[in-house]
Formats: C-alpha cells, structure tokens, sequence
C-alpha cells in the first residue's frame, strides 16, 4: 500500500495586497521525508511554512497535514498546532519561566497532562537536545544555540508528526549553529517528518531527502539534494547556488 503525504500542497496561491507571494505552489512531504526549502531572501518560503500551519491564511488551493484539511476554524487549527511542531528562527521561550517550564508548557495547558507526567516529558527531551542539564535555569542565562534547543524541545515535547523550521539558525552567531543543525540531524535519523527552511547549504545536502527552490513565489524545481547542488536545470537556480557556494 502506497504511503500519503504528512503535508500535501496543491495549487496554493497567497497575496499580501497587490503582492503576490505564493504563485500555484504544489509540494508533498511524505512520512520521515526531509524536505529543504532554499532561495533568496523575499522569495516565499517563510510565507509557504507558515501557511501549513495557518498563521498565514491562504487565498486559493489547499493544503492537507495528515489528511485533514487546513483551514482557519479555531477548533480545527488546535487540532493542527497539535500535530505540527514549529521552530521559528527567533526562539519565542517565556522569559519568566525556567527551561523545563517552557518545555512543559504545551503538554499540560494544551495537552491537559499532569505537571509530573509533563516535568518527565520535559526531561526527557531536554536530554534528547543536550540540555539536561538545564533544567532550573532561565532563558536569559542561555546561549541563542540553547534556547534554540529548548526551542525544539518544547516543539517535541507536543508529540508532533511533522516539525516545521523557519530558518532556525540565522539569528544565531557561527559558532553555535553546529549545535542546533546536530539536533535536527539526529531528528532526521530518528525518522521525524520535516519541513526546513534554511540556508545553510551543507545541512541541506547532508540531510535532505528533498530540496526545492523558490524564486518569486514559485518552485522553480525541486529534486534530491545531489541534482539540486551538482546539476540543477534552472538557470535561476544555477546562478543563485554559484553566489552561495
């Protein structure tokens, strides 16, 4: 039996205004697939994720995460935010709280579970994301690549089937981007869904099972990370990959 897509995007079209940011976009994400999205700056991707999990509405076509459709019923997009687990590229932790009381968070507020049954999860993945031994401490006591990492615990912590990455290490200096890019690779060989995107090229073409590029709104092509980066077909490809790499 053939396996469905985790998310499904079928001829999504997005305006802000005048502007018209999505253009027709058609992307399948299959169960354990990382998907990579690439492309410069303004050209979408941001707008595409957040789509997915609806905290961009979308004009026209349809998006599907585990076979439901994405729409904007508050009832339907708490069932969503459930399933998808989303890492923003600023961290968004509650200053006022410790590391394992935003990881905690979700599990009891929205998932309704005991704060005890809710610290041992919180534990447990902090250790997952190398910071168990972080517990008690406040976000503002953190590197940018610790709370990032807290940042995926607390994602994880929900149980998603797909997490979801808004550039999750360009606001971080050099040094502390390997951290947070080993969390993810061990995410992917754990089997997690994910949708990424991001510009560092390495992990994209260590990582991916998939990578597309976006110019203007539009997937100029999307392939294994092999053909995008040795032999993509797209002029607009080839040039935007020679000033980066």
């Amino acid at each position: 039996m053939q396996e469905s897509p985790v998310i499904e995007i079928s001829g999504l079209n997005k305006w802000f205004g005048d502007h018209h940011v999505l253009k027709g976009i058609d992307l399948d994400v299959m169960p354990s697939d990382v998907v990579v999205v690439i492309g410069a700056s303004g050209s979408g991707k941001s707008t595409l994720l957040r789509c997915v999990n609806y905290l961009e509405s979308y004009d026209e076509g349809e998006i599907q995460v585990s076979g439901d459709t994405v729409c904007g019923e508050d009832r339907f997009i708490n069932a969503l935010r459930a399933k998808v687990g989303m890492v923003f590229q600023h961290f968004h932790l509650f200053p006022h709280m410790s590391v394992r009381g935003n990881v905690m968070e979700g599990p009891t507020q929205v998932r309704g579970m005991k704060k005890d049954e809710a610290s041992d999860l919180a534990e447990y993945y902090l250790n997952k994301v190398g910071m168990a031994d972080f517990l008690d401490a406040y976000p503002e006591t953190l590197s940018g690549g610790q709370k990032q990492r807290v940042a995926i615990a607390r994602s994880l912590a929900m149980e998603p089937e797909v997490m979801l990455f808004d550039e999750p290490t360009s606001a971080l200096d050099p040094e502390l981007v390997g951290e947070v890019l080993s969390v993810m690779r061990q995410l992917a060989e754990d089997g997690m869904t994910m949708m990424v995107v991001t510009h560092e090229m390495g992990f994209a073409r260590e990582v991916a099972d998939s990578v597309a590029f976006m110019d203007a709104g539009v997937i100029l092509e999307q392939d294994t990370p092999h053909r995008i980066f040795d032999a993509p077909e797209k002029p607009r490809t080839q040039e935007f990959l020679g000033q980066i790499i």
